[in-house]
């Protein structure tokens, strides 16, 4: 075991039956839906009669029932969150740590680092969309194989566009390999000085694809924090050794999880959310077609677990989401959720996802935070006139905002 790792502690409880850039590669861009494909419809109608598709508001307050927007109690440890409520985009830490808030009462910022930095229930990898996502441990071994093909390809390829070749790029990851194996876990600009002192190109071009390299080719994985900065560890050393399924077997889990986490929905969703090939997706599907039950109505067909519909909460359910929230990347479209005349406004373009207010699944506006000492002073900006029923629900999540990070939170208007 590296030196200045302890040993990985039991993870977390209560389990239900940055300055280095995160992102190396670009969201897989939005587009029409289009037509189903395959034999799944005519497989999943023989376990479960067709009904007819709520309409949209119906359908937002299912998707964020399934998204635990109502924060069932039975949600009481971050690793409960990524579990039943999918992974959790996390190239901003804080944004990450909000969408927890979102979903488990009583939960603390605090909570979030614990279980990634001391319990180890938590790991942040690189996984969908290429992109840094927080996920329960456990998972890790069935979960990441799925990703790490593709982004070691586009890693290399994108090194090799900045001029350090393959043999380069081996030299390179052998010397991040020693170094964390004879020091512990260092963090990223650490190692870059080591790279610089080898001779290495370690300018940001390089780095930022060669850590996604060492996690899913060097052994290495991303740890715990030390001076506001993640380090790369041992990934044997921090969670053990991965017992890894075939991918056929990954692929049924993923799109189970993923219908746990976002129904209803179809394998297109489950394509755009993971930014995997449509085919994978309907593999996925297909494999665990006699578990579905669907519905149909306005031209397409939408899935849910026959076993599984969570209750959507008496209403309404007001929730503050942050930048990136799992709500506004699980489907192809947002249409169920806002008007076209207001999505610009969540999603103005540049792979940029603001924070949202949501009602009863549906967006009524954005918000934003500035932190000035012990003081955080929230902002609204709603598309429209809000139910006073509504506007003291947003009172007190931001209050709850505040409880969360352990600061006085205030609207401000502007």
């Amino acid at each position: 075991m590296a030196r200045g790792v302890r040993a990985r502690p039991r993870q977390g409880r209560g389990r239900p039956a940055g300055a280095e850039a995160d992102r190396p590669g670009d969201r897989q861009a939005g587009g029409s839906r289009p037509a189903a494909t395959g034999a799944l419809s005519s497989r999943a109608s023989t376990t479960s009669a067709p009904r007819r598709e709520p309409p949209a508001r119906r359908l937002a307050v299912r998707r964020a029932a399934s998204q635990l927007l109502a924060r069932p109690a039975r949600v009481a440890h971050p690793a409960d969150v990524t579990r039943l409520a999918g992974p959790v985009q996390a190239q901003e830490p804080r944004a990450a740590r909000l969408a927890f808030r979102a979903r488990a009462r009583g939960l603390l910022a605090a909570d979030v680092d614990r279980a990634r930095c001391e319990e180890r229930s938590l790991l942040r990898a690189w996984m969908m969309r290429r992109t840094a996502h927080l996920i329960a441990t456990e998972d890790a071994g069935w979960l990441l194989p799925l990703f790490a093909d593709s982004l070691a390809r586009q890693a290399r390829k994108r090194m090799a566009d900045f001029g350090l070749d393959r043999e380069g790029q081996d030299r390179a990851l052998s010397l991040l390999q020693g170094a964390v194996q004879s020091d512990g876990p260092l963090t990223r600009p650490e190692l870059a000085v080591r790279l610089t002192e080898a001779g290495f190109d370690a300018s940001q071009q390089i780095k930022v694809h060669l850590w996604v390299l060492a996690t899913v080719e060097g052994g290495l994985c991303l740890g715990p924090d030390r001076g506001g900065q993640t380090c790369l560890v041992a990934t044997r050393d921090w969670i053990g050794e991965l017992e890894r399924p075939s991918r056929e077997a990954s692929l049924a889990e993923l799109a189970r999880r993923y219908l746990r986490a976002y129904a209803p929905a179809d394998a297109r969703d489950l394509a755009r959310w993971a930014g995997l090939p449509q085919r994978d997706a309907r593999a996925g599907f297909e494999a665990i077609a006699p578990e579905l039950s669907a519905a149909r109505g306005a031209g397409e067909t939408l899935y849910s677990l026959a076993a599984e519909r969570r209750r959507a909460a008496a209403g309404p359910v007001v929730r503050m989401l942050g930048a990136y929230d799992n709500y506004n990347l699980g489907y192809v479209s947002r249409e169920f959720a806002v008007s076209p005349d207001h999505e610009r406004r969540i999603a103005p373009g540049g792979g940029i996802i603001r924070p949202t207010i949501s009602v009863d699944g549906r967006f009524v506006g954005t918000w934003a935070s500035k932190r000035s000492g012990s003081r955080l002073a929230v902002t609204i900006e709603p598309f429209g006139e809000l139910e006073p029923a509504v506007e003291e629900a947003i009172e007190a999540e931001i209050a709850d905002l505040g409880r969360f990070e352990g600061l006085s939170a205030e609207r401000v208007v502007i």
